[in-house]
């Protein structure tokens, strides 16, 4: 037994821990969760703990469905919400087949075979990402109009709001489990908030995010409020997205930075841009992965719609965020189509293996756009040469489901599994007759 595995056991008897919950992802990141006793999770450390892989949506076929749940050490914490004594605590899991082999369903699996591609190569890879999500009044209920829990705007500062407390209150839950937040604050539509979680190690910071969306709603709730990460609630305002940023390191030395190049960016993080761009209209359906990410991208508020690059530029759909000249190793890489609702673990995997395969095959970056995107017509964007990013979820399945690269990423049966999902999702969306076309069609029609 490592001394991962004896903190842990320690813990649970000096803390007075009961219930151990062991929390994964399904293919579409949905989290799950079954408790255990701290009794079995010696074993459970050792061998696993078995479950019904057909039960979870894309893990098994009915007729390979025993799979194996075993947990991380490392990702061992205390669940701050459920109370002080007797406590319950969780920890992220691997999932094995019965043979102890990794599941290839495991999209925690994908994105860690990703970042062994890149560790092949001499890289480790670190993400940051700025999470957006709407806070709704609690009277809100399916069927019925969001209703946002204030009236503010961009780093407006409510007096008493609920937003400020809201963000107190769920920051403090973070830290106390070890997930570092950097900044925090209202975003430009009403009842939208952000914060922004500390950069780490993409698979550091996949949990978290799992973890955080937890948070966010667990501590909604004990306000009398809803949180969603739904990626467009309202026509009438912006959506929520999670930029996030990327950089590759060599040991302790920065990939991305190059002193006294433009922009301090090194040849192979310009190719890592160019591979970012080249696969970006292949990768959007893992990224924006449910009908409603497409009103994000295509809906206006600072939400990219093209495959472009530049300086500060926030309408290209990667930014070289502003160099700090005594911060050479924050050299990074900004990617804006992310929304807050994608499957963090195989949405950094893509990520990563497009960026890669730029340096791999030393892709050329085209030239910066410096323009406003959104204000250029059609005809101007095809005479830079400029390519759209898929309009809809339909577009993006057509375009993926051509892409060796995602294909090879995801691996077959999570590739094959979230295509046959996502078709059924947007045909269901395709037959729907909405308010839209009532309002407008059946008085005129």
């Amino acid at each position: 037994m490592d001394k991962q595995q004896e903190y842990v056991l320690r813990t649970l008897e000096e803390r007075d821990i009961r219930f151990v919950r062991l929390w994964f992802t399904d293919v579409l990141g949905t989290l799950k969760s079954v408790a255990i006793a701290p009794a079995e999770l010696e074993g459970a450390f050792s061998e696993g703990i078995g479950f019904d892989g057909s039960a979870i949506e894309g893990f098994a076929r009915v007729f390979e469905a025993d799979m194996l749940a075993r947990p991380d050490p490392s990702t061992f914490q205390i669940l701050p919400w459920r109370g002080d004594s007797p406590g319950t605590a969780r920890m992220f899991c691997d999932l094995l087949l019965p043979d102890g082999s990794p599941s290839f369903a495991d999209p925690r699996h994908v994105l860690q075979r990703a970042l062994t591609k890149a560790s092949d190569m001499g890289f480790t890879f670190y993400t940051h990402p700025e999470i957006e999500f709407f806070l709704l009044k609690k009277e809100w209920r399916a069927g019925r109009r969001p209703v946002p829990v204030d009236d503010a705007g961009y780093f407006d500062h409510v007096p008493h709001g609920t937003g400020q407390d809201f963000r107190r209150a769920a920051i403090t839950m973070l830290e106390s489990m070890g997930i570092s937040v950097e900044f925090s604050h209202h975003e430009g539509a009403p009842g939208q908030n952000e914060i922004d979680l500390r950069y780490a190690d993409a698979l550091s910071t996949a949990d978290n995010i799992m973890t955080f969306r937890t948070v966010v709603k667990e501590v909604a709730l004990e306000q009398g409020i809803y949180a969603t990460f739904m990626p467009k609630p309202f026509s009438d305002h912006a959506g929520s997205g999670m930029h996030t940023h990327l950089s590759l390191f060599e040991g302790d030395a920065n990939a991305f930075h190059e002193a006294g190049a433009p922009y301090q960016l090194s040849r192979t993080g310009r190719q890592f841009i160019a591979g970012l761009l080249r696969h970006g209209a292949e990768i959007t359906a893992v990224t924006n992965q449910w009908v409603n990410s497409y009103k994000r991208l295509w809906g206006g508020g600072e939400a990219p719609e093209q495959l472009t690059w530049g300086h500060n530029n926030r309408s290209a759909m990667v930014r070289i965020p502003m160099y700090k000249p005594s911060k050479g190793q924050s050299t990074r890489v900004e990617v804006r189509s992310l929304d807050p609702a994608c499957n963090p673990y195989l949405a950094f995997a893509v990520l990563l293996r497009a960026g890669l395969k730029g340096i791999e095959d030393g892709y050329e970056l085209p030239p910066e756009t410096e323009d406003d995107v959104w204000n250029l017509t059609t005809a101007e964007r095809l005479a830079m040469g400029i390519d759209p990013l898929p309009s809809s979820l339909g577009r993006a399945l057509e375009t993926m489901e051509q892409s060796e690269l995602v294909a090879e990423t995801l691996g077959e049966h999570v590739f094959d599994f979230f295509l046959r999902n996502k078709r059924a999702e947007w045909e269901e969306y395709r037959s729907q007759v909405t308010q839209f076309e009532l309002d407008r069609y059946l008085p005129r029609l």
